[in-house]
């Protein structure tokens, strides 16, 4: 027989659900109502025909060898400030994430939380200008503000994965006598490892694409070249970065794939 209890719990959910549903189409409609859309002057044949030139100038990329090599440093550069901010960005959330768990409340609990949703409500252009300021021009500036938008995502992703993680092992370890860290290092850590190495790999994905955008507020790589080519009309030069920037893009994309796969079988 089915518990009283929980035949009570099913129409509350229901209309939970459904009230959810109703506000979330309501904001929608509302959205589309207040916005300015102007979609017939999107698809019109002027903007149509404008769209087809200014693609077409693109073509063909610039070949030149001497082009190619100065693109695949600047995509190398990329490569290197995307996996070097989520480096420091892992280990800087995993250090904010024990105190930021309840399974690991401490008093610092309220303040790592505060420090994290501000880190990451702070997009990483806004981090870029203000390390620009502090730090010059290149690609220094976009790591560090790679790093700091990126600690404040994994270091809550970190947390969840702590608190969510099944108390038995941990709380076999306090029983025998066995020190916090000991319990971090012995019980939480092994078993939430492959779910945070999974959010990092997936974070260098997202981070791949924001060094790209980073060079345009002129933190190095191949956004900065971009900006460059584009700001003097070199329109085949242009569509050389923004190739290099596809194929990176996919190829990070894959290897991280390929490797979360393989961490979650």
């Amino acid at each position: 027989m089915t518990h009283p209890a929980y035949q009570h719990t099913q129409p509350l959910l229901r209309w939970q659900t459904a009230l959810v549903l109703l506000l979330l189409t309501a904001l929608i409609s509302a959205s589309f109502l207040s916005l300015d859309m102007h979609w017939a002057e999107l698809f019109s044949d002027q903007s149509l025909q404008s769209s087809r030139d200014f693609l077409a100038g693109f073509a063909p990329p610039d070949m030149q060898a001497s082009f190619l090599h100065k693109t695949a440093m600047a995509t190398l550069e990329t490569l290197a400030m995307s996996a070097l901010g989520t480096v420091l960005a892992a280990l800087a959330g995993m250090l904010l994430a024990l105190p930021a768990s309840k399974q690991y409340g401490t008093l610092l609990y309220h303040c790592s939380r505060l420090l994290l949703n501000l880190a990451r409500a702070i997009p990483e252009l806004v981090w870029a200008s203000i390390m620009l300021i502090a730090a010059g021009l290149g690609p220094f500036a976009g790591t560090i503000a790679l790093a700091a938008h990126t600690t404040g995502v994994l270091g809550r992703l970190f947390a969840e994965t702590l608190e969510n993680l099944p108390p038995e092992n941990a709380q076999t370890l306090k029983l025998n006598g066995a020190s916090r860290a000991q319990i971090f290092f012995y019980a939480s850590l092994p078993m939430g490892l492959p779910q945070m190495l999974s959010y990092t790999l997936y974070r260098w994905e997202n981070n791949i694409r924001a060094a790209s955008i980073l060079g345009v507020v002129g933190a190095g790589g191949l956004g900065q070249m971009l900006k460059y080519h584009l700001s003097l009309f070199q329109m085949h030069s242009a569509a050389t970065v923004i190739i290099a920037m596809l194929l990176l893009v996919a190829l990070v994309d894959a290897l991280s794939f390929a490797i979360r796969r393989r961490l979650t079988r």
